[in-house]
Order: structure tokens, then C-alpha cells, then sequence
């Protein structure tokens, strides 16, 4: 896998706003399939910047149902929260 199928979306939160001020951590959807060694090297090949910590848990997708007898489900993902050097960031915009 390259760091394109490896990392997905930074995901932009009022909560996810707020660790990256106070401690430089970022969430970043992840393919399922990569382990933290991957999405260590691919964020720092994607957005040029140190790791320092790779925090990582598989969300389960909640069943969602829209007026109808049948019920849908959201799909499975990873999320990864990906603390950086003092001093990095990723720009967002």
C-alpha cells in the first residue's frame, strides 16, 4: 500500500481542533488494513512532518435507519491520533 491508500482524511472536529492546539495531535482516518508502523510513515511522507506517537482504534459503524423498514449501516473505519513534534503541524486548508 502507498501512503495515499494508507491515509484517507484528516478529520476536522471541534474536539479534533482543540487537541491540535493544545497537544499537537491530529485524527486521521485510516485504511483498516495498515498497522501503526504505516500510518506513521505515510503521514510523514504525505505532510512532511515528525511523528511522535501513533494512537489507533477500529470504529464500528452505527446501524442507520431513514423512514423505512429496512435498516442500513454505516461502514467500519479506523481512526488514527497521530501526535506530532513540537513545533510541526498540518495545515488543514
Amino acid at each position: 500500500m502507498n501512503a495515499y491508500d494508507i491515509i484517507k482524511t484528516v478529520r476536522v472536529t471541534e474536539k479534533g481542533t482543540e487537541q491540535s492546539h493544545d497537544y499537537n495531535q491530529y485524527t486521521v482516518v485510516a485504511n483498516p488494513r495498515a498497522n501503526k508502523f504505516q500510518i506513521r510513515a505515510a503521514v510523514e511522507e504525505l505532510f512532511k512532518v515528525k511523528v511522535v506517537r501513533v494512537n489507533t482504534l477500529n470504529v464500528h459503524g452505527k446501524k442507520r435507519r431513514q423512514r423505512t423498514k429496512q435498516a442500513g449501516r454505516a461502514a467500519n473505519w479506523k481512526k488514527a491520533m497521530v501526535t506530532l513534534k513540537s513545533g510541526d503541524k498540518i495545515e488543514l486548508t
